[in-house]
């Protein structure tokens, strides 16, 4: 059955040497989304360079891969082991870069370093050295975590991840709906307060008629909203603070101008929700 869900999409930042965890890293994703993306109405989706960039010509390598595919990620996991990766313009490398980004960028970030044993043949010592310069750098900015097999990284990461999912705000769609209403109705209250008693009289008479409109004659010193002149006072105080109000509601973009010389007014969306609040 089908259902709506938010996608979060999860950046796999690591050098060349743990392609294997990278494997790891989209097998836990996947089986997070098979158990439970239908209950929490969330689907994480696996991105990386060699997956989600394109060929593209007038910037650094780094640069296109962090426009395409970083910018435009919720959640990073950064895995190590022997090696740093190639030096970018302003980083160790084009990895640690994207790191340094998304941390910068506020979001959450899920770093992993392999004390897995290597053959000392293969491992390059100025790679290693910077490697632990970073991971050093590390302990003092937060918490990373250490492995010492692929098993272990993949029971890790199957944990860890369930509780970043369960214990960061981002991912707390509940909440982050119940504040996006109440900021809305926290909006619209404000507007309501704002308006003057001849701009909300105007408004909730509009919403009253179907077709929501509002006209200003202004040689016959008229403004007529669901069939009423609400300008009862023909003296030039009363009809300054009439078109008053009759302004302010535009401003505001509440109403939305039709004609060619502000004769014709149309409630905009956000002005019938603010209407809806008038007791008129």
């Amino acid at each position: 059955m089908s259902y709506n869900a938010t996608v979060f999409t999860v950046m796999i930042a690591s050098p060349g040497d743990v392609s294997q965890e990278r494997m790891i890293v989209r097998e836990v994703l996947a089986e997070w989304n098979a158990i439970h993306s239908g209950s929490r109405k969330i689907v994480l989706l696996p991105a990386g360079w060699e997956s989600h960039s394109s060929p593209e010509m007038g910037n650094s390598a780094q640069s296109i891969i962090n426009e395409q595919v970083l910018d435009k990620c919720d959640l990073l996991v950064g895995v190590f082991w022997t090696r740093i990766g190639t030096p970018t313009t302003n980083f160790a490398s084009g990895t640690v870069e994207e790191i340094e980004l998304h941390i910068k960028a506020g979001k959450p970030t899920m770093l992993y370093f392999s004390s897995q044993p290597a053959r000392l043949d293969s491992v390059d010592k100025i790679q290693y050295d910077e490697l632990i310069k970073f991971r050093d750098s590390c302990q003092s900015r937060g918490l990373y975590e250490n492995y010492d097999s692929l098993g272990e990284f993949k029971d890790k990461l199957n944990r860890q991840l369930q509780i970043k999912l369960n214990d960061h705000p981002m991912f707390n769609l509940t909440e982050r709906l119940t504040d996006d209403h109440e900021q809305s109705d926290a909006s619209l209250s404000l507007k309501l307060a704002e308006l003057s008693e001849e701009a909300q009289r105007i408004l909730k008479e509009a919403s009253l008629n179907e077709q929501g409109i509002i006209h200003h004659m202004v040689d016959l010193k008229q403004i007529i909203a669901n069939g009423k002149n609400l300008i009862e006072d023909q003296s030039r105080r009363s009809i300054a603070k009439w078109e008053a109000g009759l302004k302010q509601l535009q401003e505001k973009e509440l109403i939305i101008a039709r004609g060619y010389k502000g004769e014709v007014y149309e409630i905009t969306e956000r002005g019938y929700q603010v209407a809806d609040l008038l007791s008129w």
